[in-house]
């Protein structure tokens, strides 16, 4: 019966998800977590048009892993997202503290 309803609940949602997993440099990931809070660029970005939630988790076991779940309401949305102004912002944070990112997109 669980299954049923899962399948139900995602035939009808439409929103998109992506998980982006990042791999901070050696010891950096408080220093990233630190600049992206001090920036203001979460505020921002969940007031965009189309932000459902965009959250960031720090991985218990790896200290330099960092998950972000992204929800957007449309694909067009979240494309539209990637071109904002604070985006050029956050890419300069990620170049200073992030080894490597790996996205992936339900």
């Amino acid at each position: 019966m669980t299954n049923k309803i899962i399948n139900n609940r995602r035939e009808k949602m439409k929103n998109i998800v992506l998980l982006v997993r990042y791999t901070t440099k050696s010891g950096m990931r408080g220093k990233f977590v630190e600049a992206v809070m001090a920036s203001g660029i979460l505020d921002q970005i969940r007031k965009e048009k189309g932000c459902v939630s965009y959250n960031y988790y720090e991985d218990v076991e790896d200290p330099d892993k960092l998950l972000l779940v992204e929800e957007w309401e449309s694909e067009e949305d979240q494309q539209k997202h990637l071109q904002m102004p604070h985006m050029e912002m956050l890419k300069q944070i990620k170049e200073k503290y992030v080894f490597d990112t790996v996205v992936t997109k339900r």
